[in-house]
């Protein structure tokens, strides 16, 4: 069996010749009423450690299922991760068939009868006999606490191989996962103990355009730097890594900058923030506050800085404004501007975001408005029109975009088109910052609105 205290019979082996496959157990998967987020950020969190996911297979929550499917994986592979059946319900089997299937006894484990005794107390409920049945662990594995919910996970070495058993709730296994199983993967050698790449994140420049700019820097190194792009709503991705070791970290590090310093603009951060993630970094490096009011988009911008611990410290708040009289009411949008030029115009939008910095005293604000579909729309205006405005202490523009798909494409791509343009409003306000500290400079004068392109 193996032991995290001691090496790993798989040490020695290259990372990326390891064996993961994914067993991901639920009815409500396959029924199509729970995404199956577990895949993507199971493969994402193994891929960043250079280790590939090498097949992800869904399946019921039926005894038989499980025991046939996970002989299958056990047999193959050299890790095995289990997400979901470890709850106090009599569908959650994965425990007990898997232990049937190892021919390991479960265990009554009294200190987490006791975390889960606690965790109910704490939420001022009464604790049902049932969730006693998630108190059982391997009688040779280890428990896995979970800080989150009342199923802890479980891990077993045996056989030279290792199981990884995970609560199927994302905010349950999500941490576990980080803070736990792969750190511990990592010291068996199963994993790199870092990211196995060097990323950079691009906003505003499509996927082959990309490509064809960063060409005369990546293609000198030829089959010493490998690289893959990744396409996102708004981004692109671009992972260098050397697979033959030919290259160090230093090295990727140096192909990155290279990169970056190329892109100007178009580059947007090195590894995996967000786009709002960015933005509130540079705010808060400049000391500024953002408003943000939104009719399309429906909450979504607010929503994307809210997601961000310690967002108060630079975000004073959103409005959705959907009808003319909220507009007028609460961002102080004139009711001629809305008769004259309609709600989904350049007009209302630089209305809305100087109205929603003003009331709230921000230094900048972002506004969107526009069709999301499917019904609505003009023929000036159709399905997928969006107009974003930019408040700033230099000025007040708009900015159209024509965006046509569903609903939930068309919001997002608003939001995303809203951030990169504060991005790199952003970017340029500190540059400007660093520029008025040379003689002779003069700081920017207040600009009426108007339209850019």
């Amino acid at each position: 069996m193996l032991s995290s205290s001691s090496q790993s019979p798989l040490a020695g082996r290259s990372v990326q010749t390891v064996r993961y496959e994914l067993i991901t157990l639920g009815d409500e998967l396959l029924l199509g009423l729970t995404a199956n987020t577990h895949l993507t950020f199971i493969g994402s969190a193994l891929g960043r450690q250079g280790a590939r996911l090498t097949r992800n297979v869904t399946i019921t929550d039926d005894a038989e299922a499980i025991a046939t499917q996970f002989r299958e994986s056990w047999a193959r592979s050299d890790v095995v991760i289990t997400t979901g059946g470890l709850g106090p319900t009599c569908d959650d089997r994965t425990r007990e068939v898997i232990a049937g299937v190892l021919g390991q006894e479960l265990v009554f484990e009294e200190s987490i009868r006791e975390a889960i005794e606690a965790r109910f107390k704490r939420l001022g409920r009464t604790m049902t006999e049932n969730n006693l049945k998630q108190a059982y662990r391997f009688s040779r594995g280890e428990v896995l606490p979970n800080a989150n919910g009342t199923a802890p996970g479980l891990w077993v070495e045996q056989d030279g191989r290792v199981l990884v058993m995970l609560p199927g709730p994302p905010n349950e296994l999500n941490p576990m996962l980080i803070e736990q199983v792969l750190p511990r993967l990592a010291r068996l050698g199963l994993l790199a103990e870092r990211e196995a790449y060097v990323q950079i994140r691009t906003a505003g420049v499509g996927e082959s355009a990309l490509e064809i700019r960063l060409q005369p820097i990546l293609q000198p190194h030829g089959s010493a730097l490998s690289i893959a792009f990744c396409a996102h709503a708004g981004q692109v991705d671009v992972r260098l890594s050397s697979p033959t070791g030919e290259r160090s970290l230093a090295q990727l590090e140096a192909v990155a900058a290279e990169c970056a310093q190329s892109l100007g603009e178009d580059f947007m951060c090195y590894g995996h923030d967000s786009l709002a993630k960015v933005c509130a970094d540079l705010l808060r490096a400049g000391e500024h506050t953002l408003a943000v009011a939104e009719t399309a988009t429906g909450g979504s911008l607010a929503n994307a800085f809210t997601d961000i611990c310690g967002a108060s410290k630079f975000f004073a708040g959103g409005c959705v404004c959907y009808s003319n009289e909220s507009k007028m009411q609460l961002l102080d949008v004139p009711e001629c501007l809305l008769a004259q030029h309609g709600a989904v115009s350049a007009e209302n939008a630089v209305a809305m975001a100087a109205g929603v910095a003003e009331r709230l005293g921000a230094d900048f604000g972002l506004a969107i408005t526009g069709f999301a579909g499917p019904c609505g729309g003009t023929k000036e205006n159709p399905v997928g029109t969006i107009y974003i405005a930019l408040y700033t202490p230099c000025g007040v523009w708009s900015r159209k975009l024509c965006q046509p798909g569903p609903r939930p494409t068309v919001k997002q791509r608003a939001v995303n088109g809203a951030l990169d343009w504060l991005r790199r409003e952003l970017v340029r306000s500190s540059r400007r910052t660093a520029d008025a500290t040379a003689p002779g400079t003069a700081d920017c004068q207040r600009i009426p609105g108007h339209q850019q392109g």
